[in-house]
């Protein structure tokens, strides 16, 4: 929600996909396209019908806090890849995808965090492998602080906290910044305003695979 008020307040339009259809309402007050498609239960032939004609897509889903580690694997994991291969049959060129910090070297535990890692970097995987104009961005920790604006952006791993504003802000950003591309990008609080940050980060060659 916080990224979609930033991009329709710059006009965009966006459409929404929802697996409850009493979050309809929310996104359709801000004028947003809200389409039921649970991405779980859905086809890949139904998710690319819901996204066709979209000029990028962004999987900012998850299981959510609470959820035990087999969700991580259906919604994280899977529900990336299959909006993945969907945005990839209906022709959407940008993919982006929130990740997290962690992913680029996951834990073997069988712990739910360890799982949500594994299923973070395996469809981080699976991103880098296609051939669409992906982004991943891995922020830190996420916190429900008003945003600062401020933040630090790195092609290699850090660790902190990030709020979700400030996170939404790099979002729409990245959406229409096509240095981006093929890129995965750390982001945590920091001191630079998000401009400076993307440009600094964006200049700067990324490490070797």
């Amino acid at each position: 929600m916080r990224l979609i008020d930033r991009l329709t307040a710059r006009g965009d339009q966006v459409r929404g996909l929802i697996r409850n259809p009493i979050h309809a309402a929310d996104l359709e007050r801000d004028g947003v396209a809200a389409v039921v498609c649970d991405l779980e239960a859905a086809s890949e032939d139904e998710i690319a019908s819901a996204v066709s004609g979209s000029d990028a897509v962004l999987f900012a889903a998850g299981a959510g806090p609470g959820s035990g580690a087999e969700r991580k694997l259906t919604m994280d994991r899977d529900g990336a890849i299959k909006l993945l291969r969907a945005a990839t049959s209906a022709g959407v060129p940008r993919y982006l995808i929130v990740s997290a910090v962690g992913a680029e070297a996951p834990p073997a535990g069988d712990d739910v965090f360890s799982v949500y890692l594994r299923a973070k970097a395996e469809a981080d995987e699976a991103v880098k492998a296609s051939d669409r104009d992906w982004t991943i961005l891995r922020p830190g920790g996420l916190t429900n602080d008003p945003g600062t604006g401020l933040v630090q952006i790195d092609s290699a791993p850090f660790r902190g906290q990030v709020t979700r504003d400030d996170v939404a802000a790099v979002l729409a950003r990245l959406l229409e910044d096509p240095r981006a591309a093929r890129q995965v990008l750390y982001v945590n609080g920091g001191s630079k305003p998000i401009e400076q940050a993307l440009d600094d980060a964006l200049r700067a060659p990324p490490p070797p695979a």
